[in-house]
């Protein structure tokens, strides 16, 4: 389902299912990766044709060995409407002397291997929605970070048929200039049908929730 990339290295797909529902899906994965130099930031996200069930997305937590304590910290998460992301793992090393600089190139690195867990765990939004809201009220928020409280509150219900309505009116629209008449009825080209076609299978990919507010613009 996921996969990640560490700047500089191959991307990684190996990661392991920890857990095994009733239903024989998984809901908890692991990735370990071995490094021997600083690792701040990763880039994790979803392969094409993972959906995650409604109201649901991907915690995501790191463990480094070489930290003290050593234990798991939620660093961020993915959901549907947020299938990647770039996400910091440790902080980046603060500003040192140059005495300090010259010990560790003595120590040729080795101060910097280590092992980095990464845990991702399928969870309901409701509960990584305040996780994400401690993350970035202290100030350790990444360019991955899905606001899914927010995506949560405004997400409606929308039936089929509220949703059928909305596409059928968008191509009535869209088609009834395009309307002649022959013989008494109005007749539409096709060519006209494949434009609006084309014109809203763009729209969906730019915004894919605009058929859901209340008065989606016209395709």
């Amino acid at each position: 389902m996921f996969s990640v990339v560490i700047p500089g290295q191959p991307c990684l797909t190996d990661c392991v299912a920890v857990d095994q529902q009733p239903n024989g899906q998984a809901t908890k994965f692991a990735f370990t990766i071995p490094f021997n130099t600083p690792i701040t930031d990763i880039v994790v996200f979803l392969l094409p044709g993972t959906v995650f069930p409604q109201n649901t997305g991907a915690a995501i937590y790191a463990q480094l060995s070489t930290a003290n304590p050593s234990e798991f910290r939620f660093i961020g998460a993915l959901a549907n409407e947020k299938p990647s992301g770039i996400f910091t793992v440790q902080p980046a090393v603060p500003q040192r002397s140059e005495a300090e600089d010259e010990d560790d190139m003595l120590d040729e690195g080795a101060s910097a291997q280590g092992i980095l867990t990464l845990g991702i765990s399928i969870e309901p939004a409701q509960n990584i929605a305040p996780q994400l809201a401690a993350l970035e009220n202290n100030g350790s928020s990444s360019t991955a970070l899905v606001s899914l409280s927010a995506t949560q509150s405004r997400q409606k219900q929308i039936s089929t048929k509220v949703l059928a309505q909305r596409i059928i009116g968008s191509a009535f629209n869209f088609l009834a200039s395009f309307a002649q008449p022959d013989k008494g009825q109005e007749v539409v080209p096709l060519k006209s049908f494949r434009d609006w076609w084309t014109k809203f299978e763009r729209r969906i990919e730019v915004d894919p929730t605009f058929l859901e507010r209340e008065d989606p613009n016209s395709t």
